[in-house]
């Protein structure tokens, strides 16, 4: 049996603070309760980068622009593959709304390794923390 291979568009999306945006999945769902950092699934015939806008819009109600891609991450869990395109990304305006997880937060690199992420997303802090003053 084959796994089901989900294909994500992620963003690291920042704020003119030089903070990152998380937010927390929803308590009952695959990986609940855990941080990650928002994005979703690129549908038939769209474009990560249009995924990434449309999901952000979708989830959290603001606007973004997709910036440089940052890493693609091939991760295999029990019951499911996915590939993260992780692109990083600027916030445009709209204050962040919890509307497809249960909490949003604002935070610095620093504080990332405070937060229990999803397996898969530990290689994007693992690149953000060492990079990070070469990003700005």
């Amino acid at each position: 049996m084959s796994l089901v291979h989900k294909q994500i568009g992620v963003a690291v999306i920042w704020n003119a603070s030089k903070q990152i945006l998380i937010d927390r999945r929803r308590i009952n769902g695959t990986l609940g309760g855990l941080w990650e950092f928002p994005g979703g699934k690129i549908e038939p015939g769209e474009t990560v980068t249009d995924c990434i806008q449309r999901e952000i819009r979708e989830e959290l109600g603001i606007e973004i622009v997709v910036g440089n891609k940052l890493i693609e991450i091939d991760h295999t869990y029990s019951h499911f593959r996915v590939t993260l395109q992780v692109y990083n990304c600027q916030h445009l305006q709209g204050e962040p709304q919890p509307l497809e997880c249960d909490e949003v937060r604002w935070v610095t690199v620093e504080e990332l390794d405070l937060y229990a992420f999803p397996e898969a997303n530990k290689r994007i802090i693992d690149l953000l923390v060492p990079s990070y003053n070469q990003l700005f």
